[in-house]
């Protein structure tokens, strides 16, 4: 697509303000319906990513910075690959999956497995996610630059009104295919060799190690997979927004560490229904009080649930590591 169609489609974009001030033409019930649907559809995104940073949590106990930053990358990846080499959607996505996943498993190998083999403080990798995260950024910022463009989706302009909401056929088939992840995420973690020799890690590395366990090639695949889950959610999410630019990774990686920890961090489970929940509130806040209050709303709450519950909504008592 020409620069100046884009530029030109992007400006002609309806900011969330004006769309939901038409939203509320609609009867109480039917706007209630449509801010609910919006809510899922936006929760399922953050579900995915939040699950990806919950493993790494899980395993390594650390907060991976990098992961917006995979979100932001892939989503990139796909965009380049369908509007610059005309590539098929589903080829685009598959290889933005995996060369993002191969990024992150390249950032485990090569910056944070140093720091791990010599059994340095964690803060030390979380420090390292946080310059790796920067570095990445402003590569990306030298060779696309910051301008928002407008970003490829698929059934464009069709939807379908059920109960007096307007629903796209881009939402209900995000909403459909997180499901499917998440359940395929679900039986890996817990059928699958690669899931089992996770969770041991998780556990106690050390002793995973003892018994046999690879814990490199695990802690490995766990960055692929938190990287790739980020890619997905990252597609996801702009295909329905239509829009993408650099602080695209900032944002998610607010929403997808404030998901996480109230749903419980480390836990799976926790991390879908935090991403509902901050999807949800998102959208009703937006919707009823003001889209300026949006983030505001969502951070209320965790703080509000964290006194309350300081271990999230599904977390459990952390047991001591010997």
């Amino acid at each position: 697509m020409p620069r100046n169609t884009m530029n030109h489609t992007i400006n002609n974009i309806r900011p969330a303000s004006v769309l939901i001030e038409v939203g509320k033409r609609k009867k109480p019930m039917e706007f209630f319906a449509q801010q609910l649907v919006n809510g899922i559809a936006l929760g399922s995104v953050y579900a995915l990513s939040a699950i990806g940073y919950s493993l790494v949590y899980a395993v390594l106990e650390l907060i991976n910075f990098t992961h917006g930053t995979m979100y932001m990358v892939g989503a990139y990846l796909f965009l380049i690959f369908v509007s610059m080499c005309s590539m098929p959607y589903w080829l685009s996505f598959i290889l933005a999956v995996l060369l993002t996943g191969t990024l992150g498993y390249c950032i485990e190998k090569f910056t944070l497995r140093p720091i791990r083999k010599k059994k340095l403080p964690n803060f030390m990798m979380l420090i390292c996610t946080m310059g790796v995260s920067i570095l990445i950024q402003n590569i990306m910022l030298l060779f696309l630059g910051s301008q928002t463009r407008l970003y490829p989706t698929l059934f464009d302009g069709r939807n379908v009104a059920i109960f007096g909401a307007n629903i796209s056929y881009i939402q209900i088939f995000v909403v459909i295919m997180a499901i499917i992840l998440m359940l395929l995420m679900t039986v890996f973690i817990k059928k699958s060799k690669a899931g089992m020799a996770m969770r041991a890690t998780a556990q106690n590395s050390d002793a995973a190690e003892l018994m046999g366990i690879n814990v490199d090639r695990v802690v490995g695949l766990t960055f692929f997979a938190g990287a790739a889950l980020a890619t997905i959610s990252g597609i996801f999410s702009c295909m329905i927004f239509r829009s993408i630019n650099l602080s695209s990774g900032v944002v998610i990686g607010n929403k997808t560490f404030a998901a996480t920890v109230l749903g419980g961090i480390g836990e799976l489970k926790g991390a879908v229904l935090g991403g509902i929940l901050i999807g949800i509130i998102e959208t009703f806040t937006a919707g009823y009080i003001s889209s300026n209050l949006r983030d505001i709303a969502a951070f209320i709450v965790l703080i509000i649930v964290l006194i309350v519950r300081p271990r999230g909504l599904l977390g459990k008592p952390v047991q001591k590591k010997v």
